[in-house]
């Protein structure tokens, strides 16, 4: 038996803030989807680094060039005003070991913060644009610009599209698969499940990935026998 979920239950559900089903759809707590998290890094009007703690993503492309696709950039953040304005951005991926730091961000972030001082985190030079990336990252994306759609035309959020121009991966991550998709590795976002039954929202959660082997090895291995849990923690 499954639970159906139209885009008319939010009745159904209880915010935890007032205005949160504004700021985001009840689908995303209904379905929440885990995503990947990450910090973006921008500059401010003032010349200040900026950094955001973000998830709500993609990534993807073909021959003519790979993006990245990140939904729920708020227009009232510093980081939609600095991506229009210079239109380019980094998107820097740190382990789970960065998290407090990466709250730090969010806690220290007026227009005159440091945010890379705010969070612990050391700015380096990018090397195709202005914008300064996480030299604590253990891979970076920097990102030109190249879509800005708000596609609820609410005025509320942005889909940012940036073109990848450049990529810098941590040697030791490019040689071990354990330590990228591992508790080392990437970490996701597991955004205050809804329980239906209740109505009420859960915490929420960050995880990280158990690699369970290649296609190969899974092909014939029977489903009882499969691991689908994730590395919960928080």
């Amino acid at each position: 038996m499954k639970r159906e979920i139209s885009m008319e239950s939010a009745e159904l559900l209880y915010e935890n803030w007032p205005g949160q089903f504004n700021t985001f759809s009840h689908m995303e707590f209904a379905c929440s989807i885990p995503q990947s998290l990450f910090l973006i890094s921008t500059l401010k009007e003032n010349g200040q680094p900026n950094l955001c703690f973000h998830s709500w993503s993609c990534f993807g492309g073909d021959e003519g060039g790979y993006f990245a696709v990140m939904q729920n950039v708020s227009h009232s953040s510093h980081t939609y005003e600095n991506i229009v304005r210079e239109n380019e951005f980094c998107i820097n991926f740190v382990s789970a070991d960065y998290y407090s730091n990466c709250i730090a961000t969010i806690t220290h972030n007026s227009a005159n913060d440091d945010e890379f001082a705010a969070g612990h985190f050391t700015a380096e030079k990018s090397a195709k644009i202005k914008t300064p990336r996480v030299r604590e990252a253990f891979m970076t994306l920097e990102c030109q610009l190249a879509c800005n759609v708000d596609l609820t035309r609410k005025g509320i959020n942005s889909m940012i599209i940036g073109r990848v121009l450049h990529a810098s991966v941590d040697e030791k991550y490019i040689e071990g698969v354990d330590l990228r998709y591992g508790k080392k590795g990437f970490m996701f976002n597991i955004h205050e499940p809804a329980d239906y039954a209740t109505g009420q929202l859960d915490d929420t959660y960050v995880a990280t990935l158990e690699v369970l082997g290649s296609y190969p090895e899974l092909k014939n291995k029977p489903f009882g026998e499969q691991n689908y849990e994730q590395n919960m923690f928080l």
